[in-house]
């Protein structure tokens, strides 16, 4: 059966490839004891791992915190490079950055923080943000990329990019499970759960689970290890986050029947959920009950607004506009300013970065004040942050338009920690919602989530929301309506009746509650 795609409507084949599909599948699998669980929260910036099983630190989730990339790889590089990414460069983070260096011939030379910290040589490229290459906007219209995200390496789909930094990350990330936990039969029969945004639609999804396979993320087994495939799992980001803060009722004294929001506002993407909590913490079950949302309008794009803004400040000063004078600029706003920005109170502070050339350091008309671009509060208020934060404002509000009272609105994801962020969600929903809260370890409760669905061996999520309609292609009894206005799909069948070969029924409606299962 074939069938085009609508904005709100998916047809039965990507149903199987993908959300309830898979979601289905799931619920039914039979977890073994014992088992070893992976999840990969695979960011639009950064990337994290965790795993666990029950004979594993009692059951509790292990995050990766050692990545490749240590200070000392890079001292023989320029001393700017080397300091501008001297903080990313821990040997203790949960986190590495989702970027890939390719050389001319479009082959990986490095990935994650070797990437990031690499100097610009000629003939090398680096690659950022190509996840959001597979959003459902950009797949089904190219036009609607954003035009600010780079270009890929000739001849690579998105998907290749995708391919090869989860084959860098799963190396990696098989050598140091193995190393913590001494064997490596379970890492080739663990089940593996990959976090994919709640408003990717049902392409995304299967483009994500190729990619996903074929980085060897799974594999067979042993002889006759027919169903290996099915041991890449696919869980959306704030089902995940979801789970992690359920966990968390306690804490924000959150009972049966109580309705929460998780907003998991991460460097790509904003994510928006609704649950109900059900049953008690011993036996704690959530419910979806409205349907996800989400929207490219996470951290990255602070920072490139900020870029736009420096850019069109410095339009006649290019001394400042090079390759590393930006990078300085983006450096000092996003490590220093970005998270910690209050909004309408710091209207009139005025912001200093330093500029990294020493070549034309004065022109008070723009800002330039003794080789510090001085920007006024008001103007990053208006050009770089308002923006942005309206975007995850309106998500919020509109999830707030359907008819389910809300008791708290939980905030995750690395964009969660923004200062202005929580003040202005605060601010516009805090007589309406009585706790808004950024829980504990927030900036890694997708990827904690994840593995601790799967280390449930059971569905903690018990039901969800269809977001978008399924149809798919039938043959009927041809109708008057038929003979008018699809005349070309009327076949006459072996009985004698005219049949239409082109009328579509739907299979699930938007909107619809599915119970897992």
């Amino acid at each position: 059966m074939a069938a085009a795609r609508h904005d709100d409507t998916t047809l039965s084949p990507g149903l199987d490839s993908s959300s309830v599909g898979s979601h289905a599948r799931q619920a039914s699998q039979t977890f073994d004891e014992g088992k070893l669980v992976i999840a990969i929260d695979f960011g639009t910036t950064f990337s994290g791992v965790a795993y666990g099983s029950s004979r594993i630190a009692s059951g509790k989730v292990q995050q990766i915190l050692h990545w490749p990339g240590s200070p000392e790889t890079f001292r023989k590089a320029r001393e700017f490079f080397f300091w501008l990414f001297e903080t990313l460069s821990t040997m203790t983070n949960p986190f590495i950055p989702t970027c890939i260096l390719y050389d001319e011939q479009s082959r990986v030379l490095a990935w994650g923080l070797e990437a990031k910290n690499a100097s610009t040589i000629s003939g090398t490229s680096r690659y950022e943000w190509f996840k959001l290459f597979l959003d459902p906007r950009a797949l089904r219209d190219k036009s609607a990329l954003d035009p600010r995200l780079p270009s890929l390496p000739p001849g690579k789909k998105p998907t290749d990019l995708i391919t090869e930094f989860l084959s860098c990350l799963w190396e990696h990330a098989r050598e140091q499970i193995t190393r913590d936990i001494g064997a490596i039969a379970d890492l080739n029969s663990a089940d593996v759960w990959i976090t994919v945004p709640a408003a990717w639609d049902a392409r995304g999804c299967a483009l994500m689970r190729q990619a996903a396979i074929a980085s060897g993320l799974v594999q067979s087994a042993y002889p006759g290890d027919n169903a290996w495939r099915d041991r890449l799992k696919i869980i959306t980001e704030p089902e995940a986050a979801a789970v992690h803060c359920a966990h968390l009722t306690d804490l924000y004294k959150l009972l049966p029947s109580q309705n929460f929001i998780v907003c998991d506002a991460g460097g790509g993407t904003v994510d928006l959920a609704v649950y109900k909590i059900i049953g008690d913490l011993a036996h704690l079950e959530i419910a979806e009950i409205a349907a996800r949302s989400g929207a490219n309008c996470g951290s990255l794009f602070l920072d490139l607004r900020f870029r736009a803004l420096v850019e069109a400040l410095l339009k006649d000063h290019p001394a400042h506009l090079d390759l590393a004078s930006l990078a300085y600029f983006m450096h000092s706003f996003s490590e220093a300013d970005k998270l910690n920005y209050a909004g309408r109170s710091d209207d009139e502070t005025v912001f200093y970065f330093n500029c990294f050339n020493v070549e034309d350091p004065d022109d008070r008309s723009v800002g330039l004040l003794n080789g510090q671009l001085a920007i006024p509060g008001k103007l990053l208020r208006e050009a770089v942050f308002d923006p942005v934060v309206n975007e995850v404002l309106d998500l919020i509000a509109r999830q707030l338009e359907l008819p389910h009272r809300i008791d708290a609105l939980l905030l995750v994801g690395g964009f969660s920690g923004s200062t202005y962020l929580k003040t202005r969600i605060e601010e516009e929903f805090g007589q309406r919602i009585q706790t808004i809260a950024r829980p504990p370890d927030s900036d890694t409760a997708t990827l904690r989530g994840a593995a601790r669905y799967g280390l449930a061996r059971r569905s903690l999520v018990s039901q969800f929301v269809v977001p978008r309609s399924y149809v798919m292609k039938v043959k009927l009894p041809a109708e008057p309506e038929d003979r008018v206005h699809r005349p070309a799909f009327i076949r006459m069948n072996d009985a004698g009746r005219e049949i239409c070969e082109n009328r579509l029924q739907y299979l699930v409606q938007k909107g619809a509650i599915i119970r897992k299962g």
